[in-house]
């Protein structure tokens, strides 16, 4: 009997760069599992090689069923309800929850590895970013549904007949991500800010941080994707860990990326800060009142248990990840062009 990767989210944003990443490893025997009612996803599977696709009800419903017994090889579930607003308290643990623990449970019984995409969202208002129940204060109920399942596979670990490695992503920018509309990264707004308006706005100062210097943990998805199929080759390690780049970079910074990487496509040289600022292609815009009360000012991962766990490479800067986006968005904006 032949047997699958199978990938949840597989039109998604981080699903898709993984489906991609098998096929470039020789690996076409992919299940792809998604819910293509918003159709417009199907673009991130495009040029990709899948052996079937299924919507993610019909594929739970034969999995309970038994359908799959026996023919997969691994989950890699990043499908998920990622929309941070979403008031759907039942919606949410339905589709985010109980979705995730049937397929852990199918995992367990089949005796294969499960991979899953936990999120940073689980820490909430909290001002440390380790892998540990203490530090976890989520400020929604999006967050709620990441806690709870990592609670339960906390708890699994010990008895675990197979791999089980849950991926705490920070703030995850790079290609395929243009469906998440106002989801989407600050990379992808700030990118089109600047092309449409010659400008990207920030939101002045606020938590004791000066204009634009909030600061988030952003990470490639090409980061993400590597440490996916570094715990995939790798069957023995089990755990939760975070996925970022242990280093917070401001929102300056991450304009200051996106537009110098504009202007050097244009011909341009990079400007300083100061020059944006004189120019006007970076303004400050008053922070929403309605937001301060659950904004995040600094998220910034502890990557000890990732290092601990085996995986020793460097992640990409800003600078560095955001110049291989924008390259990257501007080939698919040229091949757009009728």
């Amino acid at each position: 009997m032949s047997t699958y990767y199978v990938v949840t989210g597989a039109a998604g944003f981080i699903g898709s760069n993984l489906v991609r990443a098998l096929n470039e490893r020789g690996v076409a025997s992919i299940i792809a599992v998604d819910d293509l009612e918003r159709g417009g996803k199907f673009a991130n599977l495009v040029g990709c090689e899948i052996a079937d696709y299924f919507d993610k009800r019909d594929f739970l419903a034969r999995l309970v069923e038994g359908e799959f017994d026996g023919a997969v090889e691994a989950v890699l579930h990043q499908g998920a309800c990622s929309d941070t607003t979403e008031l759907d308290g039942r919606y949410m643990m339905e589709n985010n929850y109980r979705y995730s623990l049937a397929l852990l449970d199918f995992c367990a019984d089949e005796e294969i590895p499960f991979l899953y995409a936990s999120s940073a969202a689980v820490y909430g208002s909290g001002q440390v970013f380790r892998e540990a129940p203490e530090h976890e204060r989520p400020l929604n109920v999006y967050g709620y549904s990441k806690q709870l399942f990592d609670q339960v596979v906390r708890r699994r670990l010990g008895d675990a007949p197979a791999q089980v490695a849950g991926f705490r992503y920070f703030n995850v920018y790079g290609p395929n991500e243009a469906h998440k509309d106002f989801m989407a990264s600050v990379a992808l707004r700030f990118f089109d800010q600047y092309r449409a308006e010659g400008r990207v706005k920030l939101f002045e100062g606020s938590g004791g941080y000066a204009n634009g210097e909030q600061r988030r943990d952003f990470v490639s998805v090409e980061d993400v994707v590597a440490v996916n199929l570094h715990f995939l080759e790798r069957p023995e390690r089990s755990g939760i860990f975070n996925v970022g780049t242990g280093r917070a970079q401001s929102y300056n910074e991450m304009a200051e990326a996106v537009i110098n990487a504009c202007r050097r496509a244009q011909g341009k040289p990079a400007a300083s800060r100061a020059e944006l600022l004189a120019q006007g292609a970076i303004r400050y815009v008053p922070f929403p009142d309605g937001l301060k009360a659950r904004y995040q000012s600094f998220t910034q991962a502890d990557l000890s248990a990732l290092r601990e766990a085996g995986y020793a490479a460097p992640f990409m800067s800003v600078a560095e990840g955001v110049e291989r986006y924008v390259a990257w968005l501007l080939r698919h904006e040229e091949d757009a062009t009728p």
